[in-house]
């Protein structure tokens, strides 16, 4: 089903309206293979971080423009269930891209985060009510008290423990420390329970913690991801204990943006260290023009049917805001930001602009069987005949 288009028409710039209608023609037949997997079978998911999604002022800009939101509806058309992050606490933007979607598709959204770490943002998850359904149950994870994530450097270093490791984060200026003890997530993982085909999951979209690349700040980054993959897997092997039939099991799907560093990094080491694992279809070799590693997607699942057949990453910039288009745009991109490290080049600032178009973040998708019909049937014929 294609996207409501009808707004194209009504955008008053016309050479926008033009550009949009001849950058949409040549999107579809762009995505037109990744939209040709959709099918009964299987279910496509995806993960994508909209940067400051309805946060309008960013970079001196006057938030996205007309045409932005028919290529972001675009895209996400075509998977079945999206997770976004990144969504403002104001929903105007949001409501428009769903208004391009169309009827078919439905949301859920969290409510935004406070405090300075999570920058009053929400997160989503978008999807085709064709495919996907929502099993009623949602909520946020809140870690109970012994499980609370507590820097490093607030902790007192074990005796027997080398030099080495206690000099990975260095010590906190005073009463810094205090105040950071106890943390929950800065931005809170959301867990909602859905059913596409014969496939039951819970699907948690995350936002972890990002601070900086060395010190208590990523120590902070690594400590909110193992305390979400040590909440779930206690809680899906508790699960598990309690059915005689795994494939009636919970399974479990982290998505969203972990912030993690490389395949290499302690970051993902943290991630995979109880038993979640990333689809090879999506991990670091079988996707050699990453160009970062931030947004994942783990599963730990215990129905022996799941298989993931496909996966990659889009290329948001393949048709529209290209390095070609920069003469279109350059008039809108501001010449200065008050930021020291702002960019210095003409095409540098309008790459940088063009992230709050679109984004800095590519969507990353898998695709998942979700049809046991045969499994369930060749079950059935195989099972011992009564005297």
């Amino acid at each position: 089903m294609s996207n409501n288009y009808a707004g194209v028409r009504r955008i008053a710039d016309e050479a926008m309206r033009v550009r949009c209608a001849d950058r949409l023609i040549n999107m579809r037949a762009s995505l037109q293979p990744l939209r040709a997997k959709r099918k009964d079978s299987s279910m496509l998911l995806a993960t994508w971080n909209i940067r400051d999604f309805g946060a309008d002022g960013k970079f001196g800009s006057q938030g996205r423009l007309s045409e932005s939101f028919y290529y972001l509806a675009e895209t996400i058309a075509n998977f079945d269930l999206v997770a976004l992050q990144e969504v403002s606490s104001k929903l105007r933007d949001f409501e428009r891209l769903m208004d391009i979607l169309g009827s078919g598709w439905d949301y859920i959204l969290t409510d935004a985060t406070e405090g300075t770490g999570g920058n009053g943002e929400r997160m989503a998850f978008v999807y085709n009510r064709d495919k996907v359904w929502f099993r009623r149950t949602a909520g946020e994870i809140v870690l109970p008290k012994g499980q609370l994530i507590v820097p490093a450097s607030a902790v007192e270093v074990p005796k027997n423990q080398t030099a080495a490791k206690q000099a990975i984060v260095p010590a906190l200026p005073a009463g810094k420390a205090t105040d950071m003890e106890g943390q929950q997530f800065a931005r809170t993982p959301f867990l909602v329970s859905f059913q596409s085909g014969w496939f039951r999951f819970n699907l948690c979209t995350v936002h972890i913690y990002y601070g900086s690349d060395s010190g208590i700040e990523l120590q902070r980054r690594i400590d909110e991801i193992e305390a979400l993959v040590n909440f779930f897997a206690k809680r899906q092997d508790k699960e598990s204990k309690e059915v005689t039939n795994l494939q009636k099991a919970e399974n479990y799907i982290l998505l969203g943006d972990f912030n993690v560093v490389s395949p290499e990094h302690e970051t993902m080491s943290a991630l995979t260290s109880r038993g979640f694992t990333v689809p090879k279809q999506i991990d670091g070799d079988n996707l050699p023009n990453r160009d970062h590693f931030y947004d994942q997607i783990a599963v730990r699942v215990k129905d022996n049917r799941f298989k993931t057949l496909d996966g990659g990453i889009v290329d948001i910039y393949e048709n529209v805001f290209t390095v070609a288009d920069m003469p279109l745009y350059l008039h809108l991109v501001p010449e200065n930001k008050p930021n020291a490290r702002r960019p210095k080049t003409p095409i540098a600032r309008y790459e940088e602009w063009r992230t709050w178009q679109m984004s800095d973040h590519k969507p990353l998708w898998v695709e998942i069987q979700t049809d046991f019909s045969d499994a369930y049937l060749q079950e059935i014929g195989a099972a011992p005949k009564e005297p």
